[in-house]
């Protein structure tokens, strides 16, 4: 083929999404063909996942949305491999795709997030498509969703952290809700309370509590005394309603909530990080 129409250069890129050369040489190798030349673009991009299975996709951006009644909330991941192409406003828009129709059709997990479809493309096919567009490894990597009276989502600055809330109650101080998302964002708790930490968790710091005052050369007799204590201490810095309240360290969580009303509970909550 001698000529490549400027036109169909210009669908083609609006259809994959691919660089203007990257177009250009599709159609010269399919011959005008334009179902052809986006298959060409897209083995491109499986041959380049494959080339590049065994690197780390380690970038990103960490997104979270509500629904706009605001009873559920999503978190979805998507990974590249530098943090150049991270901050592209493309790759960014791919993930917002992605999270609008986490949020649009809540899926149960990741697998079928990945099954979801946007513009005719399932969604895992066209984050591969996209690695044969910036020769960069893709990856969706991390799906997370609550549900509850009122749900709030959190994106630090730099998306690489984000967090959704769940409230017990629809009418929620919008402020209050982000103090909150943000309390989970900047401590990390493992549970809402006590009571909510799983088992395991509570026997092994039990269990560390116990060595590290052996260690110590304390008496047999008072170990699990001293293991009780720390794992009072773990529960107050590990717990979202008993850590210190970041914006007024003389205050809990849970004080601070009761203050702005004393019947709000926070039900649940997921915090992603591409740093931890």
């Amino acid at each position: 083929m001698s000529e490549v129409k400027t036109a169909d250069i210009a669908k083609l890129r609006k259809i994959t999404g691919a660089g203007m050369m990257d177009c250009k040489k599709a159609l010269v190798e399919s011959n005008g063909d334009l179902d052809k030349a986006i298959e060409f673009i897209r083995e491109r991009g499986k041959a380049i996942a494959n080339k590049r299975a065994d690197r780390e996709a380690s970038e990103g951006a960490a997104l979270a949305a509500t629904t706009a009644d605001g009873k559920f909330g999503a978190i979805v991941v998507l990974n590249c491999e530098t943090d150049f192409v991270a901050k592209n406003d493309d790759f960014v828009g791919l993930t917002n795709k992605i999270l609008n129709a986490a949020i649009e059709n809540a899926p149960a997990d990741i697998e079928a997030l990945k099954e979801l479809e946007i513009d005719g493309r399932k969604i895992k096919d066209l984050v591969l498509d996209q690695s044969g567009v910036t020769g960069e490894k893709f990856e969706l990597s991390n799906y997370e969703s609550i549900k509850g009276e009122k749900v709030i989502g959190y994106i630090h600055p730099g998306n690489k952290l984000a967090t959704i809330v769940a409230f017990n109650q629809a009418e929620v101080d919008e402020q209050v809700a982000k103090d909150v998302a943000m309390q989970v964002a900047a401590m990390s708790p493992v549970a809402v309370d006590a009571d909510d930490v799983p088992e395991n968790i509570k026997k092994q710091e039990y269990e560390i509590g116990r060595e590290q005052a052996r260690q110590e050369g304390k008496p047999e007799n008072i170990l699990d005394k001293i293991a009780q204590g720390k794992l009072q201490k773990f529960y107050k810095e590990s717990t979202l309603m008993n850590q210190d309240f970041i914006k007024d360290g003389k205050m809990k969580v849970s004080e601070y909530l009761k203050n702005a009303n004393k019947d709000l509970k926070v039900l649940g909550f997921k915090r992603i990080s591409l740093n931890a």
